[in-house]
C-alpha cells in the first residue's frame, strides 16, 4: 500500500471513532474529576517509549507528530472522507475505552466505512498496546482522568 493510501485509511478509521461519539467535538462525555484529585497514570515509561517509536514509524505520517493531525480534521475532503483526526486530547480517541481503541487499530475500519487498514498482521498485539499507551500519554491530566472513568465503566460491564 502506498503512503497516500495508508494516510487515507487511518484518517477514515479515526473518523469512525469521531462519528461514534456523536458529540461533534464536545468533551463532556465523562464527569469532571473531583476538586483536587490527581489521576493515577497507570503507564509504564518503557511501554510509552516503545509506543512512541511505533507511532512515529507507522502513525505520525497521518495523525501528526504527537497526535496533532490536521487543522481542519472535522471537514470532509472532496471524496467525503475526513482527514486523520488528532489523537491527542483535542479530539475523540479519549472517549473510547482501551478495548475499542485496540479493535480499531487491529481490525481497521468496518467495510465501506473508512480507510484505516487492519494493523493486526503488521503490528504485534504488544506493539498495538504500546501505541495506545503512547497516545494516552499525550492526554492532559484532566482528560486522562475522564478517560479513566470511561475505562472503568467499560470494564464493569
Amino acid at each position: 500500500m502506498t503512503r497516500i493510501s495508508i494516510r487515507a485509511v487511518m484518517a477514515l478509521s479515526l473518523a469512525l471513532l469521531v462519528g461514534a461519539c456523536g458529540d461533534q467535538g464536545q468533551q463532556a462525555t465523562a464527569p469532571a474529576p473531583t476538586a483536587g484529585s490527581k489521576p493515577s497514570r497507570l503507564q509504564d515509561a518503557e511501554q510509552v517509549a516503545r509506543g512512541e517509536a511505533v507511532y512515529n514509524a507507522h502513525c505520525a505520517e497521518c495523525h501528526g507528530i504527537r497526535g496533532v493531525a490536521t487543522p481542519e480534521w472535522r471537514k470532509p475532503g472532496p471524496d467525503g472522507k475526513y482527514p486523520p483526526p488528532p489523537l491527542d486530547d483535542s479530539a475523540h480517541a479519549w472517549h473510547h475505552p482501551t478495548v475499542v481503541l485496540r479493535k480499531v487499530i487491529a481490525k481497521g475500519s468496518p467495510a465501506g466505512m473508512g480507510n484505516m487498514p487492519a494493523w493486526e498482521n503488521k503490528l504485534s498485539p504488544q506493539q498495538i498496546d504500546d501505541v495506545i499507551a503512547y497516545i494516552k500519554s499525550l492526554w492532559s491530566d484532566e482528560i486522562y482522568d475522564r478517560w479513566l472513568q470511561i475505562e472503568s465503566q467499560a470494564l464493569a460491564r
